[in-house]
């Protein structure tokens, strides 16, 4: 079953704790209810880099702690300055880049994407929807849901050629269900949404789990899927899951670590489809294909296909990258599990990185290896954990390049810059990330990036830019994150800044 899971979401959507020379503290808060409050006698007290938006808020300056406000005082600067928060903010159309890749490359991609599960399990036969796809909404969407899917399903038509549209019909090829998280996490543990197939509801999946018409290594016709979704996490979660869900249930089912530029990868790097994942789904609908059609039949008409569809690669060589082993593969799910202590985790990483030096790879896989053994160790060993991200940009320098996974660690080595009181190196990280992360539509990389490009201003005295810059970032915080309370404290501490 397809599923995007929580995997390795706290360590790529977040900010870790770095160990700071006592000279130089800030006191730790603790998450507590929607509220943060100090750190406990005794405890740590370190600069904290925690998890997604709240990390970078600390970047932005130290929280307050939530006490309630005295009712016969005054509003101070501060509190006016969140007493309305800006819109949540919507990127107004997406960026894909036409893939650079070799048509002898992509038609290989193609067809192990089609023809084999996650699991290693080959499928005998390609699947597609036949006819026009009718799209139906159930459940509790959330307010943002709808633009988000209206806008995907207008990519899906313009750019990979595929008949799809919104329907009421209680029939419709696909039904979305929209649910509480909690609901998801206990019929499919540790994803955070999935689409099943010959079913229209989580009801019937939970009624069907293991039987054969749930399987996808049975399926050899697509007549009805369903797409579960969480109505309850920010937008940008919601967005994330029917990007690679709604894409999955119409197109490829397997993900493959190998492609450094597309959506059907579980390192969960992209976020939104990417120029490579529309061209492999009009491909998947091209006319010369149907259901039911052997590997061999599918690989005989894949070249006039992608001749058609991708012309510029007809004339680039080809340069395909090793298949990735399973030992790897199982190595970095128990690198990123999110229930494994730290000190498990890490023998899993090294283990990854082991086998990937050994096999010589110099591609992204290898880099997302060694960012996420930054991660990993950037709470104990900040200056070790430096060299792993300076590792994985070297890698990406030999041509294998991802500017998004560059954009993401540029975020994590800021962090460290900032810890240090270097906002000049930190600046000349963040500005070129940016961009990259604008275009790749992730807007909690956005704001947590312009919020830290906030602290290296406030450190280089410019404290007006710095201000500008936090209330220019709670529109995507509000999407990229979700609760108020972290857009609140942001402007609650620029607000503080300027006035002091």
């Amino acid at each position: 079953m397809p599923i995007r899971l929580f995997t390795s979401l706290p360590l790529i959507r977040s900010l870790t704790t770095i160990r700071k020379p006592s000279a130089v503290v800030r006191t730790s808060v603790i998450i507590e209810a929607g509220c943060d409050r100090p750190a406990a006698t005794g405890q740590s007290r370190n600069r904290p880099l925690t998890r997604g938006l709240f990390g970078a808020l600390v970047l932005v300056g130290g929280l307050t702690a939530c006490a309630p406000h005295p009712s016969n005082s005054p509003p101070d600067r501060a509190e006016l300055a969140v007493a309305v928060l800006p819109p949540i903010k919507r990127f107004a159309r997406p960026h894909p880049v036409a893939p650079r890749i070799s048509n002898i490359d992509i038609a290989r991609d193609f067809l192990d994407l089609h023809f084999q599960l996650e699991s290693g399990t080959q499928l005998p036969v390609f699947t597609r929807f036949d006819r026009p796809i009718r799209l139906r909404i159930s459940g509790n969407p959330s307010a943002g849901m709808r633009p988000d899917l209206e806008a995907l399903l207008a990519r899906l038509r313009s750019e990979a050629g595929i008949a799809i549209a919104l329907t009421n019909a209680d029939d419709a090829e696909i039904t979305l269900e929209a649910v509480p998280r909690r609901a998801i996490l206990r019929a499919s543990p540790g994803a955070a949404c999935f689409v099943v197939p010959n079913v229209a509801s989580l009801a019937e999946f939970r009624r069907n789990k293991r039987q054969a018409r749930t399987s996808w290594a049975d399926l050899r016709q697509r007549q009805r899927l369903a797409i579960i979704v969480p109505n309850d996490v920010s937008p940008q979660e919601t967005r994330d899951c029917l990007h690679e869900e709604l894409a999955q249930a119409i197109g490829p089912l397997n993900d493959l670590y190998r492609l450094p530029n597309s959506i059907f990868n579980d390192d969960n790097i992209h976020t939104v489809l990417t120029g490579f994942d529309m061209l492999i789904l009009r491909a998947s609908y091209a006319p010369e294909l149907r259901t039911g059609m052997t590997r061999s039949e599918v690989a005989t008409r894949l070249p006039a296909i992608l001749a058609r569809l991708n012309p510029a690669g007809e004339r680039l060589p080809a340069r395909p990258l090793p298949a990735t082993p399973r030992s790897w593969i199982r190595a970095l799910e128990g690198a990123l599990a999110p229930n494994r202590p730290r000190h498990a985790r890490l023998p899993s990483a090294y283990r990854a990185a082991a086998i990937a030096r050994d096999l010589g790879w110099r591609d992204h896989r290898r880099a997302f290896n060694h960012y996420v053994l930054g991660r990993i160790l950037q709470a104990e060993d900040p200056d070790l954990a430096q060299q792993h991200f300076t590792t994985a940009l070297q890698v990406m320098a030999g041509g294998r390049d991802s500017p998004i996974l560059r954009a993401r660690i540029a975020a994590q080595m800021a962090a460290y810059d900032l810890s240090q009181g270097d906002g000049a190196q930190a600046l000349a990280r963040l500005r070129p990330a940016i961009p990259v992360a604008a275009r790749a539509e992730n807007a909690g990389l956005l704001a947590t990036l312009m919020l830290q490009e906030a602290e290296a201003r406030y450190q280089l005295g410019q404290r007006a830019r710095a201000h500008a810059l936090v209330l220019d970032s709670q529109g995507w915080a509000r999407y990229g994150f979700g609760p108020d309370w972290g857009s609140h404290r942001a402007i609650v501490t620029a607000a503080q800044r300027q006035s002091n």
